[in-house]
C-alpha cells in the first residue's frame, strides 16, 4: 500500500511538472487532441487578457484626457462668461456716456441755433420733435420760415439725406408744420470734409459751439 501511494504521488507530479509526459499519458488515454486544444485556448485566453488588459488601460488614458479636456473647456467658459461680463459692462457705459453726450450736443445745438437767429432778429423756439412716424431733434418755425435739422458729434454729408428724409415726410404728414422758406441746419463739434463741401454747394447751414462752419444762404448772419 505504501509503495502505491508513493507511485501515484510520483505519477502526479509527473503530470503536474513533464508536459511530455502529460501528452504520452493523454495519448495513451486517447485525450492527447483534447488537451493540446485546452493549452491552445488557455494561451488564447491569456492573450485576450492581455490585449484586454492593454485596452482598458488605453481607455482609463482616453478618459483621463478626456476629463482634462473637459475642464479646460468648463475653465474656458468661466474665463468667456467673465470677459463677456466685464464687456458689457464696459458697453453699457460706453452706451450711456454717448447717450450722455449726444443729449447734451442736442440741448447745446438747440441753444446755440435760437441765439444766433435771435441775434439777426428772429425769435423762434427751437425744440425736438418726437412724432409716432417721425423724429426731429432741431425744429424751429416762425410765420414765414422754418428751422429744420439734425445735430451730431460727428457729421458726414449723410446727416443732410436724413435732413431731406424728414423733410420729404413732413410733407406727407404734416405738411402744415412746413413754412414758405426753409433753413436746414447741422449742428455737429466735428464736421467732415463732404458734408462741408455738399453743405457749401446747396447752401446749409452748418455750426458748432464756436460759430458758423457754413453759413446759410437765406439767412443773414454775421
Amino acid at each position: 500500500m505504501v509503495v502505491l501511494e508513493s507511485l501515484k504521488k510520483e505519477f502526479l507530479n509527473l503530470l503536474d511538472r513533464d508536459l511530455e509526459f502529460r501528452y504520452a499519458v493523454a495519448g495513451y488515454l486517447g485525450l492527447s487532441e483534447i488537451l493540446k486544444k485546452l493549452d491552445l485556448l488557455a494561451e488564447e485566453q491569456v492573450k485576450l487578457r492581455e490585449e484586454q488588459t492593454k485596452i482598458l488601460t488605453e481607455i482609463t488614458r482616453i478618459w483621463t484626457e478626456i476629463t482634462k479636456i473637459w475642464t479646460e473647456i468648463a475653465r474656458l467658459r468661466e474665463d468667456f462668461n467673465r470677459a463677456f461680463k466685464q464687456l458689457d459692462s464696459r458697453l453699457s457705459r460706453v452706451e450711456r456716456t454717448l447717450e450722455k453726450i449726444t443729449l447734451e450736443i442736442e440741448d447745446e445745438a438747440r441753444i446755440m441755433i435760437k441765439y444766433r437767429l435771435k441775434n439777426i432778429g428772429c425769435e423762434i423756439d427751437v425744440f425736438p420733435i418726437i412724432l409716432p412716424d417721425l423724429e426731429i431733434n432741431i425744429y424751429g418755425a416762425s410765420d414765414e420760415l422754418c428751422i429744420i435739422g439734425e445735430a451730431s458729434v460727428r457729421a458726414s454729408s449723410s446727416i443732410i439725406d436724413e435732413i431731406n428724409h424728414n423733410i420729404e415726410k413732413m410733407r406727407n404728414l404734416y405738411p402744415n408744420m412746413l413754412r414758405p422758406k426753409i433753413i436746414k441746419v447741422v449742428y455737429t463739434s466735428l464736421a467732415m470734409p463732404d458734408l462741408i463741401e455738399r453743405a457749401e454747394k446747396e447752401g446749409i447751414w452748418v455750426l458748432k459751439a464756436t460759430g458758423d462752419i457754413v453759413k446759410p444762404k437765406d439767412l443773414p448772419l454775421n
